[in-house]
């Protein structure tokens, strides 16, 4: 997934952001660490560990990405409480207020998590849109993943390590996300994309 650039609040279409607090818990648990030490590894202070756990606090999303890389975990499954749900036999429909997303620290791009929390790390999709103006900047990803980007409305422009190239619609740009990379929209109007992120097997 793209990782944010800087610290923005969580939230979900027509509910409040998702309760992390008791996957964050059972996670430091499991692993022995003290909130000291997570604190530590995370480079979050301990008051805010604390009230995350007790769900005093709406974590940003850099503070979910600081947690997940300090506890080894991928983002969603502190954003699925820990505990992946498969479906049963037959057909799950997913209604709409029930899809988590994302807004970057612009404000101006949001970003619907479609895939499923248990595929998080492996493969993952996203329904992105990007408001004039707006930018979804990441970090590297692990060595090997890539990016899939299918625009399906207006255009965007894609910045990978060096390369830059101008994405419309019907097309798809294919590129590493093992180097810094950003998704933006200097356009006058909002555009919309499919973002397929493949990590290494």
């Amino acid at each position: 997934m793209a990782q944010l650039s800087v610290e923005n609040p969580l939230f979900a279409p027509g509910e409040g952001p998702p309760a992390v607090g008791a996957a964050l818990q059972a996670l430091r648990q499991r692993q022995r660490l003290s909130l000291d030490e997570l604190s530590r590894r995370a480079g979050v202070s301990k008051s805010m560990l604390s009230q995350i756990e007790r769900n005093l606090a709406n974590p940003t999303v850099a503070v979910l990405w600081r947690l997940s890389n300090a506890l080894g975990v991928p983002l969603g499954e502190l954003l699925a409480g820990g505990s992946p749900a498969r479906p049963e036999a037959g057909i799950a429909l997913v209604p709409p207020h029930a899809i988590p997303a994302l807004k970057s620290p612009d404000g101006h791009c949001d970003l619907r998590i479609l895939g499923p929390i248990d595929l998080a790390g492996r493969f993952e999709w996203y329904e992105l849109s990007v408001e004039p103006g707006g930018v979804l900047a990441s970090e590297p990803h692990e060595a090997g993943t890539q990016e899939h980007l299918s625009v399906l409305g207006g255009a965007l422009t894609v910045r990978s390590g060096a390369d830059e190239r101008r994405v419309r619609h019907g097309e798809t740009a294919r590129y590493a996300a093992d180097v810094a990379h950003a998704i933006s929209n200097a356009g006058k109007t909002s555009a919309s994309a499919l973002l397929v992120v493949v990590h290494p097997a």
